[in-house]
């Protein structure tokens, strides 16, 4: 009976050593910084891990008064871009703990 609790209280110890690890991945993540781009650089953004944005430079050409769509759909292209990139490096740094967990 003993024995039990012992590896309870030493699995307990491991799941907090873990947890504490996934929060500073996790904190340390939502400060680093992630730029999307559209096509030929017309539109950078910038975003932190959480998904904030930080800054967006629109270069001049982009903005044409007769054809607003197109400045629309390279700010979308930009943000989706750096979405993808915050995703997948969220992905590959928070992966290694929900690997093997069903629904993660």
């Amino acid at each position: 009976m003993r024995g039990g609790m012992g590896n309870m209280q030493s699995m307990m110890r491991q799941m907090q050593k873990m947890q504490k690890k996934v929060t500073e991945e996790q904190e340390k993540l939502n400060q680093t910084e992630f730029t999307g781009v559209a096509p030929d650089y017309m539109v950078k953004v910038v975003f932190t891990g959480d998904h904030r944005m930080k800054d967006i430079v629109i270069n001049p050409e982009a903005i044409d008064e007769d054809d607003p769509d197109m400045l629309q759909d390279l700010i979308v292209a930009a943000v989706n871009d750096a979405m993808n990139r915050v995703d997948s490096e969220t992905n590959k740094t928070m992966g290694k703990y929900t690997k093997g967990i069903p629904g993660m």
